[in-house]
């Protein structure tokens, strides 16, 4: 754990009970991340090891025919996995979006889900190294089930400071 002001921010949201944690991890990411709270972002789960971000389909995120906006999608998988990454990277570097990779493979239903992860090693590698990049998983489900995108974050990690 790389024990940064988010991991320990989240860390006091954790002694909350279920709801009201859910409601202030969101709150806290999105006093931050403001466009995450703009579509009505919200967090299920935030820990070094996984985030869980779901967006509802409602008006202000639907494109013309009634389902979540492509945009949309790309900020949920943004805000996911950028979560997760976020509460490893030292607090002495910045994390940094290199690159995002998003196939709309098929119609989403309904409300979207998504989960990021990063494993034992992709989290010691953060902390371990200086700088570098990695993709962090996500995968998004809509409420069938279904996966109608298919996203691919990388993220990097440099010094705050230059070299």
């Amino acid at each position: 754990m790389a024990g940064n002001r988010l991991s320990r921010a989240v860390a006091y949201c954790a002694a909350l009970p279920g709801p009201l944690r859910r409601r202030a991890t969101t709150l806290l990411f999105n006093s931050q991340v403001r466009f995450a709270g703009t579509a009505g972002l919200r967090f299920e789960t935030l820990s070094e090891a996984q985030a869980v971000v779901v967006v509802r389909n409602r008006r202000k995120v639907q494109n013309h025919i009634g389902g979540v906006h492509a945009a949309a999608m790309a900020l949920l998988a943004e805000t996911a996995s950028g979560a997760v990454f976020g509460m490893n990277v030292p607090d002495d570097r910045l994390p940094l979006l290199k690159s995002m990779h998003i196939d709309y493979v098929k119609r989403a239903q309904g409300d979207l889900r998504a989960v990021a992860t990063l494993d034992a090693a992709q989290r010691a590698r953060i902390v371990a190294e200086a700088r570098g990049d990695l993709v962090v998983p996500v995968t998004i489900t809509d409420a069938a089930g279904e996966s109608p995108v298919v996203a691919t974050m990388t993220w990097a990690w440099v010094p705050k400071q230059r070299d």
